[in-house]
C-alpha cells in the first residue's frame, strides 16, 4: 500500500499551486488603428500607489492546512494520530492564514503627456514611465492607436 510521505506530498502541493502561466506572448503582433505625429506641450511624472490584494488567499489557507495534516499524521498511533493529524491541520491553515494573508504596496511611475497632433487635436496620455525614453516640451512624437489602448513613443 501506498503511504505518501512528506516529499511526495510538498511535490504533489507544488505542482498543483504553481503559477499558471498568464497566456500573453512577448512577440504577438498588435493590430495598429492609426498612428499620428504630433509635439509635447507639457510632460509630468506621476508616481501612483496601488494597494494589491492577494487573491491566493484561500489556497494558501487550504496548502497550510493540508501540509499540517500531513506533517502530523506521522506522529503517533491509532486514536493519537487521528488526533495529531487534526491538530496539524488546524494549526498549519493557522499559518497559512496568517502570514499567507496580505496586500502589498505597488508604487507605478508614470509619464502624463499633453500633446498637439498634427491633425489639430490635443491629446493627454498617461504611460509607464521608461527611463530608457525621456519626454520633454517640444519633443516630436509618434502616437500609436492600438486596439484598447496608446502608446506614445519618440518619433524617429
Amino acid at each position: 500500500m501506498w503511504k505518501p510521505t512528506l516529499a511526495s506530498f510538498m511535490f504533489i502541493f507544488a505542482f498543483i499551486i504553481s503559477p499558471a502561466s498568464a497566456g500573453y506572448d512577448r512577440n504577438q503582433a498588435v493590430p495598429v488603428e492609426k498612428v499620428l505625429y504630433g509635439d509635447i506641450t507639457s510632460v509630468r511624472n506621476i508616481t501612483e500607489t496601488q494597494l494589491i490584494e492577494d487573491r491566493n488567499q484561500g489556497w494558501k489557507t487550504f496548502g497550510g492546512a493540508l501540509a499540517g495534516g500531513v506533517i502530523g499524521n506521522q506522529f503517533g498511533g491509532g486514536s493519537g494520530r487521528d488526533v495529531a493529524t487534526i491538530l496539524g491541520a488546524l494549526i498549519g491553515g493557522s499559518i497559512g492564514n496568517r502570514y499567507g494573508s496580505g496586500t502589498s504596496v505597488q508604487s507605478l511611475k508614470l509619464v502624463e503627456l499633453m500633446i498637439n497632433q498634427e491633425d489639430g487635436t490635443q491629446v493627454m496620455v498617461i504611460q509607464d514611465y521608461d527611463a530608457g525614453m525621456v519626454f520633454n516640451a517640444g519633443d516630436r512624437v509618434r502616437v500609436v492607436y492600438l486596439q484598447g489602448g496608446v502608446r506614445v513613443d519618440i518619433a524617429m
